[in-house]
């Protein structure tokens, strides 16, 4: 340890107890400058207090091996102390054997670094007070490791976007009107892209809307949430399909829900069921997805669709109605959205474009009655009134060129195909062990498996051979062990779904000799069933 040294009057930092010193650790702009503390007040002298707070940035990790330290002179001109504190601290750094100088000058944290003494006990990392219950663990949303294959989630192909053309509306968003959509914008959403967005809804789907009735969020989930904060009260109760979306009902129960669920039959939220609960609870609200039920794919009918809205009407509950793929229907024509009915005054209408164009957009919307929206902007205003004006502004761009709908067209055109291919695949070597209907539409395809497979059991296993799928607790409202799998058909193109579904027979084939509770139905000739579209045995939970 050098000796205490005397310390010079400049060495009186010219304000304040504790002075936030900051450097550039490197001589170019390309590192954020390390903010450290010194004490004039200190008991240490600060050349003392330089060289611990740089040994301890090193320690830490802040500092890394080979980083560059400041010139003696400017690091004293920037402290506002006497060049001679500053080499003070660094030789002490030197002995310790922390820093060394090299022949071409300058000062550098060493590349190899001295054992570190036991060090003095950190503060807690952990915080003493007590937070809100956790929440289920969210789906997995990052792209799989190379080389594996993902069928758990029915996820747009990005690489199929148009790059191109989305950078030049970014440059267009940004050089005509940078100052714009740089800084605060309308919590309503740009008012270029709601102009948009009315033309669609009105022309696909029959929605009577203007601008003035879109809000638009990130994403469906936030969507979900201004709604859920807008409407519930802690303990409303709200009705929710049994195999649904878990990420909704996380958004429901943080604004107090308590979660109804209502039995599925082939045609989606069994609205039957719904009327018997309807005799003993006072509904608030039903979440629902009419257009491809989440996760079963079912098509909701028109004559079931009246019936919901008009108990919605009759017993004052609100739906929420999630069309979170709308654009994506195969066969026949789209059945057109409850928001679109004669029930319209109690549905509120929540929709994404993040499906169509990629996740990392994330785009949606609401369209609501107009004093439900007004109730939605002021609390999106409340927590988050700045919205993604540059994005919205390039995404509104692609829509007035026609790239939205040349991409909705093209997408459809080659989702169809790898729905085909899968369902191909799947009757080539699974036909014996599950059963399914080609969907009308959708991102991924419900399946039941064979009553003597263990489904987990076959998941984890065609996990070890590089493909991702889920069994049925994943939407199970009771997370109840049930004989059904959901496969995505859109993240990958037909030769990957290929080589996806022979791993997943490999694997089952696998449980099979393990002595599992898995049956060999790997090798029974495929099902004349899973080509048609027809199921031996009904695939609905």
């Amino acid at each position: 340890m050098a000796p205490r040294r005397k310390l010079h009057f400049r060495d009186r930092l010219q304000s304040g107890r504790c002075a936030a010193i900051r450097f550039r650790y490197n001589a170019g702009v390309r590192r954020w400058e390390l903010t450290l503390a010194l004490d004039p007040d200190g008991e240490l002298p600060l050349f003392l207090q330089l060289a611990t707070a740089i040994a301890d940035a090193i320690r830490r990790g802040r500092l890394k091996p080979g980083d560059p330290l400041p010139g003696t002179r400017a690091l004293a001109e920037r402290l506002g102390v006497n060049r001679n504190t500053v080499v003070a601290g660094y030789e002490e750094l030197s002995a310790e054997g922390l820093v060394c100088t090299r022949g071409g000058g300058g000062t550098f944290v060493a590349e190899a670094l001295p054992a570190p003494a036991a060090a003095p006990p950190l503060p807690a990392q952990a915080p003493t007070y007590a937070f809100a219950p956790a929440l289920p663990a969210p789906l997995a949303g990052t792209a799989p490791p190379r080389g594996v294959l993902m069928m758990s989630r029915g996820l747009p192909d990005v690489r199929l976007l148009p790059a191109a053309a989305l950078a030049r509306a970014f440059r267009r968003a940004i050089g005509r009107r940078g100052r714009a959509v740089l800084t605060y914008a309308d919590p309503c959403g740009h008012v270029q892209l709601r102009a948009e967005l009315a033309t669609m809804l009105s022309r696909t789907r029959g929605l009577l809307v203007a601008p003035d009735d879109i809000l638009v969020t990130r994403g469906s989930e936030q969507g979900i949430d201004l709604v859920a904060r807008m409407l519930l009260k802690p303990g409303d109760a709200v009705a929710v399909e049994a195999f649904g979306y878990p990420p909704a009902w996380s958004v429901l129960k943080l604004a107090g829900a308590r979660l109804v669920p209502v039995p599925l039959d082939d045609g989606g939220l069994d609205v039957a069921a719904l009327e018997k609960i309807l005799t003993r609870e006072r509904l608030r609200a039903v979440f629902v997805t009419p257009h491809h039920q989440f996760p079963t794919t079912t098509v909701m009918s028109t004559v079931r669709r009246d019936r919901l809205a008009k108990l919605a009407l009759q017993h004052g509950f609100a739906i929420i109605e999630d069309d979170y793929d709308h654009e994506f229907h195969y066969e026949g024509k789209p059945i057109l959205p409850i928001a679109a009915g004669d029930g319209r005054a109690n549905v509120i209408y929540v929709g994404s474009l993040s499906n169509l164009l990629a996740p990392g957009l994330s785009t949606g919307f609401v369209v609501a009655p107009g004093s439900v929206l007004e109730q939605l902007v002021r609390l999106r205003a409340a927590s988050d009134a700045q919205s993604d004006a540059a994005v919205e502004c390039a995404i509104a761009d692609l829509f007035e060129e026609g790239e939205v709908l040349r991409h909705a067209r093209r997408m459809r055109r080659i989702y169809a195909a790898r729905r085909d291919a899968l369902a191909a695949a799947l009757a080539r070597h699974l036909g014996g062990a599950i059963a399914f209907r080609v969907p009308d539409g959708g991102m991924a395809l419900w399946a039941r498996a064979d009553d003597g497979i263990d489904v987990a059991a076959w998941a984890r296993a065609s996990e070890r051979e590089g493909v991702l799928f889920c069994d049925s607790r994943e939407y199970d409202f009771f997370h109840r062990e049930q004989p059904f799998l959901r496969l995505g058909f859109t993240y990958h193109d037909e030769s990957e779904l290929e080589e996806a579904v022979r791993r997943m027979a490999r694997a089952l084939a696998k449980c099979e000799r393990s002595g599992g509770q898995t049956k060999d139905m790997a090798a029974k000739p495929p099902s004349a069933a899973a080509t048609t579209g027809s199921s031996r045995r009904s695939a609905a939970p």
